[in-house]
């Protein structure tokens, strides 16, 4: 008996620490779809990529993060309607330059994407612009960010 009181203990321990985990994820996922332009410019660039990855999702994308290191240049790959769109998410308080650009461009072909884009919070260079033209990549600047934030806004 004291071996399935035991048993049961530990699988009651088990469910009730997913249980918490579940609402501690669903309540950072609120936080996040909550966020505006002001809170993405205090976060780090991790919590900016899953703010992206949470937004995307509730945009019905299914988003993949990438590893931290060795990422070949892309931070998400977003999925849907049989596209594959590499993103490399630049939290920034300087302008993007084409580093960012160059990166993306080769994690599309890594990950066998059909574009790349990279966004920010801030701006870009107009290297990095003449680039992404060249390189099919799509640039989500500030603006372009807090309309993405906006119409996910009138979403919920």
């Amino acid at each position: 008996m004291k071996s399935f009181i035991g048993r049961a203990a530990a699988v009651f321990g088990v469910i009730a620490t997913s249980v918490l985990d579940t609402l501690k994820e669903e309540e950072e996922n609120k936080r996040l779809l909550d966020s505006g332009i002001l809170e993405v410019d205090e976060m780090t660039g991790k919590e900016f990529e899953k703010f992206l990855e949470v937004h995307f999702i509730n945009f019905a994308y299914t988003v993949t993060l990438t590893q931290e290191s060795q990422d070949y240049g892309a931070d998400l790959i977003l999925y849907k309607d049989g596209s594959t769109i590499v993103v490399q998410a630049k939290r920034s308080k300087n302008l993007v330059g084409i580093k960012a650009v160059q990166e993306v461009a080769g994690a599309v072909r890594h990950y066998k994407g059909n574009k790349g884009r990279v966004i920010t919070n801030n701006r870009f260079t107009e290297n990095a612009y003449n680039l992404a033209k060249s390189n099919d990549v799509e640039l989500w600047d500030r603006k372009k960010l807090i309309e993405f934030i906006l119409l996910a806004k009138n979403c919920k």
